[in-house]
């Protein structure tokens, strides 16, 4: 099973091209775990990528609901192999997938949607990433100042040391932030995606 991510940025009529700083991050080195071809431009604001990996998968995710500029489209399936060097040359139901699951994003609340061969699997799969978006969305820069600083494994000692709070205000916030429900829905969404593979 492959996923593809294909992304279309968000009123790019009115806006700047946010394509090539997009590209930048999401291929930038060290290479990305399990990107099985790079991030390329597809047509117009539009972006494609193609991941083997689910835990990788969801964290690139996480980024663009982060970023809220785009319409994500996650489509999941098979590839016809061997596959191209350009993901701009790739084909299969991944492919296909995830153009159906961009165009339905560009009318969904959340602007994330996941379309793949098994239905019922997919569908837990949006559930899922559309809880964790009405929770990053709401979520503060000092919010994200804290999540940010967990993730990388600090304690709440040490982030209150680097940020020049309390523990205790560390700790409130992390709450406010949801990064406890941000972790387990990182976690549910791999596990989901493919059983097994994110424990």
């Amino acid at each position: 099973m492959v996923f593809v991510l294909t992304v279309d940025q968000r009123g790019s009529g009115g806006a700047s091209d946010l394509v090539p700083e997009l590209l930048n991050t999401l291929n930038r080195r060290p290479r990305r775990t399990g990107l099985l071809r790079k991030f390329e431009r597809t047509a117009g604001d539009e972006v494609q990528g193609v991941l083997s990996e689910a835990r990788a998968t969801v964290e690139v995710i996480v980024q663009l609901i982060r970023a809220d500029h785009w319409h994500i489209g996650l489509g999941i399936g098979a590839v016809d192999q061997p596959l191209p060097r350009s993901t701009r040359a790739g084909s299969g139901t991944a492919f296909f997938n995830a153009r159906i699951a961009v165009t339905k994003a560009k009318s969904s609340p959340h602007h994330v949607n996941v379309v793949g061969d098994d239905p019922r699997m997919a569908d837990q799969v949006e559930s899922v990433l559309w809880l964790m978006a009405s929770v990053l969305r709401r979520r503060s820069e000092r919010g994200w100042a804290v999540a940010d600083l967990l993730a990388e494994g600090l304690t709440r000692r040490e982030i209150g040391v680097k940020l020049g709070i309390s523990q205790s205000a560390v700790t409130q916030r992390a709450q406010a932030a949801g990064f406890a429900e941000e972790q387990r829905g990182r976690l549910l969404a791999a596990e989901l995606l493919a059983p097994g593979a994110a424990a």
